[in-house]
């Protein structure tokens, strides 16, 4: 497979589209890293081997409880490697485009959607993937009213379709002055981030466009000019918008991407749909249904209610550990398959 990208690589008009180019770098090095952590894993198995074979032939006890905590190590390693070889799906290894949108609370649900912004935010800086944000609505007192980024990095859609749904808080409440517990609910959308080579028809026709002045971060030009972008796919009433590049150009350019993957996302769910009815299966977990609860008060316990996956960590998740929730739904999804 490394040969193939390296083929790739040695065409004359490889650099002629740059953006495409770093892609298929991209790409090359996150397949190289896989073949480089089997290669890693096989050696430590080997030497932890050896380690065992001294250790019965001395009966040194140090060094038995050196190998107890490396075969531990190791497989955790392996439980994570193998977790990367599941995301085996054609759309996996893409970027993400994810969207948060709280529901009925005003700036109780506002802030719950700032905080998972975060949460998600700190996932992917702790991955050493790549946050962009496309279009940023800040909520009247506080929090957002939605947000849209792309998370670029190898499988980062493969990782962040399991976090599809929608997400429910129970907290005191900081904005209630009567100190009462508020329940908060914000849907998440994931798809994957459709680069241009995959076609998808979209009919000028068919599509309404509008522009206004941006209303989130962004620099000098932001307010100034009518740069920021919505489009409407009339057939199906799907609404993009941009706001962040520097022009109403790029802006378009950017929101077109964006339209492109929402329809690829809904083409994907209609063949898995179609396959679920050849079958006769019955999903428990209905599209938009509550997958998560964040429990902050009367006591603190984040539980995956397609999983049963739950810890008492809040803080930790907040601050961006979700491996435990996306290991357990890539799993069961590839159990029940």
């Amino acid at each position: 497979m490394i040969a193939n990208f390296e083929e790739k690589m040695t065409a004359p008009d490889f650099w002629d589209d740059n953006e495409k180019a770093q892609g298929v770098i991209s790409e090359m090095n996150a397949v190289k890293s896989v073949v480089d952590q089997y290669g890693k894993l096989v050696a430590d198995q080997e030497d932890f081997d050896t380690m065992l074979e001294l250790a019965e032939e001395e009966g040194d006890e140090s060094l038995e409880a050196e190998l107890v905590r490396g075969v531990d190590e190791l497989v955790r390693k392996v439980g994570a490697f193998e977790l990367q070889l599941l995301l085996n799906q054609p759309y996996d290894k893409l970027d993400a485009i994810l969207e948060l949108h709280p529901g009925a609370g005003g700036t109780e649900s506002q802030d719950w959607g700032q905080m998972l912004y975060r949460m998600y935010t700190r996932w992917a800086e702790k991955r050493g993937f790549k946050v962009e944000v496309l279009d940023y609505l800040p909520g009247d007192e506080a929090g957002i009213k939605s947000v849209t980024i792309s998370i670029k990095g190898y499988n980062a859609y493969g990782y962040l379709k399991a976090e599809k749904g929608v997400h429910r808080l129970v907290r005191i409440s900081p904005f209630d002055a009567s100190g009462r517990r508020h329940t908060s609910f914000v849907s998440c959308d994931v798809m994957p981030e459709i680069s241009d080579d995959i076609e998808i028809e979209i009919r000028s026709e068919d599509l309404k466009v509008d522009t206004y002045r941006s209303s989130g971060a962004g620099g000098q030009h932001v307010n100034k000019t009518e740069s920021a972008i919505r489009i409407t796919h009339m057939p199906t009433g799907i609404v993009v918008a941009c706001q962040t590049q520097r022009s109403q150009i790029q802006n378009r350019e950017r929101a077109m991407q964006m339209l492109r993957s929402k329809l690829y996302e809904l083409k994907i769910e209609e063949q898995q749909k179609h396959l679920a009815e050849i079958r006769g299966e019955q999903s428990d977990i209905a599209w938009g249904s509550q997958i998560r609860s964040y429990v902050f008060h009367p006591y603190s316990m984040v539980k995956d209610h397609r999983t049963s996956v739950e810890t008492g960590n809040v803080g930790a998740v907040m601050d961006g550990d979700l491996d435990m929730f996306i290991d357990g739904y890539l799993r069961s999804q590839i159990r029940s398959e």
